[in-house]
């Protein structure tokens, strides 16, 4: 195996999905639900994510390319999405259990964009276009599996922070959650509309 790449795609994957900065955001979205529903959110989502990595690493170049879509596009719609959750998190909409689908809010913002985000995605498959034998796609498939155990134990025990924080403050914990997602919503338009632009700059007229 390949314990270079091992350690880069592991470190690099880790960062970018950052397990305690999604922990706010998680227990913001399923802070409200019974335990057993936030751990099987947990499940969903770190499946879910670790699904999108794995079929982006293994058919991404020609997903995208089969449908047409370059990587600022879909930047641009990660950052969309991420934006009509955000303002959900800041009006309160997510504060109603009633509201809340657990497999919705496990897939979608969690699963997708918000762990399997751009950023993930195209790490991946910048590491599987490096790696030119067995040895460097076991260690790819290795680091992407180490990582996201990481993420769903530490969402898995996050709901220790349910118990010392209490309904008020998980509401706090939301409204910060919801500035944080509009944040990272901004920079992922951010950079898709610089990315066209400077597509566009370049190109032959």
């Amino acid at each position: 195996m390949n314990l270079k790449l091992l350690g880069e795609v592991f470190v690099t994957l880790l960062v970018i999905l950052d397990p305690p900065g999604a922990v706010p955001i998680f227990l913001a979205l399923t802070g409200q639900m019974e335990r057993r529903h936030r751990h099987r959110a947990a499940l969903q989502a770190v499946a879910l994510a670790l699904g999108v990595i794995v079929a982006f690493a293994v058919l991404g170049r020609q997903i995208l390319g089969y449908l047409h879509i370059e990587l600022p596009a879909l930047q641009g719609a990660g950052g969309l999405l991420l934006l009509l959750v955000a303002l959900e998190l800041l009006t309160g909409k997510t504060d109603d259990p009633r509201n809340q689908a657990t497999t919705n809010v496990a897939l979608v913002p969690l699963g997708t964009p918000l762990l399997a985000g751009p950023g993930a995605i195209v790490a991946t498959m910048l590491f599987v276009r490096r790696a030119d034998d067995f040895a460097g796609y076991s260690a790819i498939a290795v680091g992407i599996i180490a990582v996201m155990i990481i993420v769903y134990l530490v969402l898995r025990f996050s709901g220790l922070l349910v118990r010392i924080l209490r309904p008020s403050g998980i509401e706090v914990l939301t409204r910060i959650a919801g500035l944080l997602v509009a944040a990272i919503a901004v920079q992922l338009l951010a950079d898709a509309i610089g990315a066209f632009v400077t597509t566009y700059l370049h190109s032959p007229h």
